[in-house]
């Protein structure tokens, strides 16, 4: 009968468990198993690939790279200011805010601003009034001169003329009194000698008047023929008309001399009515000289010109004065003058300000660079548009790349209060540090950039 053995541990459904291996014994050395030293062989191969090629980069990198970790982002913050001293009504932002470029930020007090505005604009308009006035004068005085010359001008040519007519008549009139006293003196001659024959003609007359009264008594008493008495009478009626005749012609003579002297006095009257009139039309002349030689004056105009140039002078000390009102009012309102985020505000509402005094500062939100302050021993081959590796301690990993803007034109350590004096022949050495500017070039806006960041930058120099 065959015994059956019991089934090895391990086999709960009674079948023949798999040999297992035997055991190696351990080296007798103490040192580790084949396989465990082709792992460690392996694995110490690919660190030592790794760090070759880790190693190689890094050399590569650190020969043709200068990096320094004392640098930080940087920004031209602009320091906001009060340019008059007023009081504080309204301030529209707060800090952390962001604000755009040219928004209203501080409202100061403006009704006192407003009034000088007021009153400027008043003063400016009141002698841009009396300017166009003054400039109207001056075409005003031109013309009026212009106008006056030519009026003056006509009278001297009317007084001249009036002088040649009158002493034309004048003239005329002495040589009609001539005439004149020439028919007088002869009307004057007929006269006397008409009065002449008044006597004689009047004698005659009585001597016939008497022949014939003797005649008419020799005919009564028969002494003489009434035929002489005829002739008598005849004689003493032909002496009566002469006589008659006589006393006509002294008559029609003496009416002859009186029209003849009124003509003498006509024509002198004429002449010296022509003669008065020379004397008015030279006086005449003489005052449209006078006028002329006023009018004419080459002092009005420019004397009218110059009070326009000092009314014109007034009106731009006057809008000088309302720009300096209006720039006043218009300083009431402060904005910012670029976009970015109000950062430590130093003012509130109802305090005084005064020019110059900083009330907020305005972080610039778009130009952010970086100040990289380099040893002195690093920047031999640095210059302006290379290249550099940007990383920021507060985004690790994260790449941003820039570039050389600057390098500054002395070591930090010259733009200190207190520098440094080295030639005094007892100092220590110090490397300095240069600070060198350095522009982002396209930065993620998802990783934003605060001015104070620390980074380290590594500006490729070969």
């Amino acid at each position: 009968m065959e015994t059956r053995q019991a089934p090895p541990a391990g086999a709960p459904d009674g079948r023949t468990a798999p040999p297992q291996p035997e055991a190696q014994e351990p080296p007798k050395n103490g040192g580790p198993r084949p396989a465990v030293r082709i792992v460690l062989f392996v694995v110490g191969a690919v660190a030592l690939v790794f760090a070759l090629i880790f190693g190689i980069r890094f050399i590569s990198y650190a020969s043709t790279h200068q990096t320094t970790d004392d640098a930080e982002i940087d920004a031209d913050q602009v320091a906001i200011t009060s340019k008059i001293s007023e009081r504080v009504d309204k301030i529209l932002v707060d800090t952390n805010q962001e604000v755009r470029k040219g928004q209203l930020l501080i409202a100061l007090d403006s009704r006192d601003e407003a009034q000088r505005v007021a009153q400027a604009k008043a003063q400016a308009d009141a002698l841009d009034a009396q300017a166009r006035a003054a400039q109207a004068n001056v075409a005003l005085t031109r013309d009026t001169q212009s106008a006056q010359n030519e009026q003056s001008a006509g009278s001297i040519g009317q007084a001249q003329a009036t002088i040649a007519s009158a002493s034309q008549q004048a003239k005329s009139a002495d040589q009609e009194i001539a005439v004149a006293q020439a028919t007088l003196d002869a009307s004057q001659a007929q006269l006397r000698a008409a009065r002449a024959a008044v006597p004689g003609a009047y004698q005659n007359m009585l001597k016939t008047q008497a022949d014939l009264q003797r005649t008419q008594s020799l005919v009564r008493t028969g002494d003489v023929a009434v035929s002489q008495l005829d002739a008598a009478r005849a004689a003493y009626a032909a002496a009566l008309s002469n006589y008659r005749q006589a006393q006509a012609s002294a008559s029609a003579a003496n009416a002859q001399v009186l029209e003849a002297q009124q003509r003498v006095d006509a024509q002198r009257f004429t002449a010296a009515g022509a003669a008065a009139q020379i004397g008015a039309a030279e006086a005449t002349l003489t005052t449209a000289q006078g006028h002329l030689a006023e009018s004419d004056s080459p002092h009005r105009v420019p004397a009218q010109q110059a009070q326009a140039d000092a009314a014109l002078a007034q009106i731009e000390t006057a809008h000088a004065e309302l720009k300096t009102a209006q720039d006043q009012l218009s300083y009431t309102q402060i904005r910012s003058p670029i976009e970015g985020f109000v950062g430590a505000k130093n003012v509130e509402i109802g305090a005084t300000v005064q020019p110059g005094q900083t009330l907020m500062t305005i972080v610039p939100a778009n130009h952010i660079y970086v100040t990289a302050n380099f040893k002195e021993t690093q920047i031999g081959n640095m210059h302006s548009g290379q290249e550099v590796d940007i990383n920021v301690d507060a985004y690790n990993g994260v790449k941003f790349t820039g570039r050389v803007e600057t390098l500054s034109p002395a070591s930090e350590n010259k733009f200190s209060l207190v520098p440094a004096q080295n030639a005094t022949g007892n100092f220590v050495k110090v490397t300095q540090r240069v600070p060198v500017r350095i522009d982002f070039v396209n930065p993620d806006p998802k990783y934003p950039l605060r001015p104070g960041m620390s980074v380290e930058a590594s500006v490729k120099v070969k």
